[in-house]
C-alpha cells in the first residue's frame, strides 16, 4: 500500500494510464471487429456450410451403405476365401441386411460370441462363427460352449453357430434339443447367396423373448 501522499499520487497516475490503455484497446478491438465483420461473417458462414455438408454427406453415405447391404449376396466361393475375421464381419453385414442391428465382437476370450445383434421382434442374437478352408465339421463341444454362454453371459434370446463347412450328426441333434441353431454350408448358401432372411431360414419369427429358453436358463442361474 502507498505510504504517503506522493506514492498515492503515483499510484493514481498509473491507474489512470492503465485505464486509458484498456479503453484504447477496447475501442481498437471494436473498430477492428466493425471493419472485419464481413470477413468474420464469411468465415462463420463457411463453417456452417462445411458442417452441414459433412452431415449431409454422412447421411448419404449411411443410406448408400444401407442400400448396398440390402442387396448383399455372398457366394460360398467368396466366403471360403475369407479370413476368420472377414467371415465374422460378413455375418454381421448379413444380419444388418436382414433388419438387425449388429456388431462384430469376436476376439480372444470372446466367450463363444463373434457377432451380437438385436431385432425388435426377435430379441438379442449371439452368433459363433466357425470358418474353415477345408470344409471341416463342427462338433458337439462348440454347441456346449455356445449354450453355456449365450444366455448367462451375453443375455441372448437366440444362439446360432455358423460355418462354411458342416456339423457332426451329434452336434446337430444336440443343438436341436437344446435350442442352439446351426447353419451349415447348405443353409449358409440359402442365407448368404440366395438372400433368404435369417428369421425365415431358422423360423425365428415364432420366438418371443419371454419364452426364450436361453433367457429362462439365465434367470435360473441368477437365482
Amino acid at each position: 500500500m502507498p505510504r504517503d501522499t506522493g506514492e498515492w499520487l503515483a499510484a493514481a497516475v498509473v491507474a489512470v494510464a492503465v485505464a486509458g490503455l484498456l479503453a484504447q484497446s477496447a475501442v481498437a478491438a471494436w473498430t477492428a471487429a466493425v471493419q472485419a465483420w464481413p470477413t468474420l461473417a464469411v468465415l462463420v458462414g463457411a463453417g456452417v456450410l462445411c458442417a452441414a455438408g459433412r452431415t449431409v454427406g454422412s447421411a448419404r453415405a449411411a443410406r448408400a451403405r444401407a442400400a448396398n447391404l440390402a442387396r448383399l449376396r455372398l457366394t460360398l466361393g467368396e466366403v471360403d476365401a475369407m479370413s476368420d475375421a472377414q467371415f465374422e464381419f460378413a455375418l454381421r453385414d448379413l444380419l444388418v441386411r436382414d433388419g438387425w442391428t449388429a456388431r462384430r465382437v469376436g476376439r480372444q476370450g470372446d466367450q463363444a460370441a463373434d457377432v451380437i445383434g438385436r431385432h425388435p421382434e426377435t430379441g438379442r442374437i449371439v452368433i459363433q462363427a466357425k470358418h474353415t478352408k477345408v470344409r471341416g465339421k463342427v462338433g458337439s463341444q462348440v454347441m456346449y460352449q455356445v449354450k453355456g454362454t449365450a444366455g448367462p453371459v451375453h443375455g441372448a434370446d437366440v444362439a446360432v453357430v455358423v460355418t462354411n463347412g458342416g456339423f457332426t450328426r451329434d452336434a446337430k441333434r444336440w443343438g436341436e434339443q437344446h435350442q442352439v441353431h446351426w447353419i451349415d454350408r447348405d443353409r449358409l448358401r440359402t442365407w448368404a447367396e440366395a438372400g433368404t432372411p435369417l428369421r425365415d431360414l431358422l423360423g425365428l419369427h415364432r420366438r418371443t423373448r419371454r419364452s426364450s429358453p436361453l433367457r429362462i436358463s439365465r434367470a435360473v442361474i441368477r437365482r
